[in-house]
């Protein structure tokens, strides 16, 4: 017989699929590392670019500075990356559009709040400027040089300050003031005694003021003169005063004193004279401030103790217990006078005799040894 032969067993011979999944399987492990590395090494490159193009900027809020590091392109991306609010009336020191440099400076100046009266108006304003002159300059409000500003220009600008601007106009005007014309009174030896002529007619003058008057937000708050001038210098009144004594010529019984009529003739008239007193001292007076202690405009200013008017050259004040009140009488040298007046100091034989002028009637003085003839309440008139 012959032997058989001992065949080995049968081994399948490997196909392509097999030899990958078996490729795949023996290197599953050092493609993960791999993968993982190339990873890594992406993120590292991306870390290293990224680091490389950061850039570090640093911002001044207010009294705050902070530095930050930003891969921002320009300004307005930075702030709103950083949340930083930027107010329509705040100031940034660069373009919102300007791009960012490295090692970069932002200052942000914030806008405060005031309030500005003007013009009679306020108003609500914000500014960022530090002083009062440059918050006005900002605003376009223009200030002249009579112009006050509450607080001053140089002042700081607060939170909630309160600004005044206060206009201030000045004007110069003038008026015209009339001067009084003064009354000159000269001793005329051939006019009689009791009788006046205007010699020269006064002519009031004109005095102009230049008158300074400041407004302040157009009221006026004060007004004073700078200068005055002469225009027109007034023109005195030169009035002649007579001094000459009338002859009195008696017909009848000669400075009587007893109560009786006699007729005499006084001044060109024949009078029925009813008594005749002997040294009369006479004085003068006026309606002004030296003999009555009042003057134009004050009650019962030129008005009698009888309730007449006053009137030169026939008022007097008389002691009526001497001459009865209403009585005319004759005053040797002076002329014919009626009672219509009284006085405190006016006593037994004393006549004051009323004149328009204060002057006059202080210059007359006291005379004495005057003869007066007690006529009656009728006045005497021509033959």
């Amino acid at each position: 017989m012959g032997l058989v032969p001992i065949q080995e067993p049968h081994v399948p011979r490997p196909t392509g699929k097999l030899i990958a999944a078996k490729w795949k399987h023996e290197h599953l492990r050092l493609i993960l590392i791999s993968a993982i590395l190339s990873f890594a090494v992406v993120v590292m490159f991306n870390s290293l670019l990224r680091g490389a193009s950061a850039k570090s900027v640093t911002v001044v809020d207010g009294s705050q500075t902070v530095t930050y590091q930003t891969w921002s392109a320009d300004v307005a991306g930075f702030l709103e990356e950083k949340g930083i609010h930027v107010g329509p009336f705040d100031r940034v020191s660069l373009s919102l559009a300007a791009p960012l440099q490295k090692d970069g400076l932002i200052v942000i100046e914030r806008a405060k709040q005031f309030t500005i009266q003007e013009g009679g108006k306020q108003q609500v304003k914000y500014t960022t400027e530090r002083t009062v002159g440059e918050a006005l300059a900002a605003l376009n409000i223009p200030l002249d040089n009579d112009d006050r500003v509450i607080p001053a220009v140089n002042d700081p600008v607060e939170e909630g300050s309160k600004i005044r601007v206060v206009r201030v106009r000045t004007e110069t005007i003038e008026s015209q003031t009339p001067i009084a014309y003064s009354v000159v009174q000269k001793k005329d030896a051939s006019l009689e005694a009791g009788k006046q002529k205007v010699v020269t007619t006064g002519k009031t003058g004109v005095l102009v003021k230049k008158l300074e008057r400041v407004f302040e937000d157009g009221k006026l708050v004060r007004e004073q003169v700078v200068d005055e001038e002469v225009a027109k210098p007034a023109i005195q009144q030169v009035v002649a005063v007579g001094t000459k004594k009338a002859p009195v010529t008696l017909v009848a019984k000669k400075q009587s004193v007893t109560t009786g009529n006699s007729i005499l003739k006084l001044n060109g008239k024949t009078v029925a004279v009813k008594r005749v007193l002997n040294n009369v001292t006479l004085t003068a007076y006026s309606a002004g401030p030296a003999s009555t202690g009042k003057k134009k405009g004050d009650s019962g200013y030129g008005i009698t103790s009888s309730g007449t008017k006053v009137q030169e050259g026939r008022t007097i004040a008389v002691d009526p217990d001497i001459i009865p009140m209403g009585w005319w009488v004759y005053i040797e040298g002076i002329g014919f006078r009626r009672a219509e007046d009284t006085g405190s100091a006016v006593n037994g034989k004393k006549i004051d005799i009323y004149y328009d002028s204060e002057s006059r009637a202080d210059k007359f003085g006291l005379k004495r040894g005057y003869t007066v003839y007690v006529i009656g309440p009728n006045k005497p008139t021509a033959d």
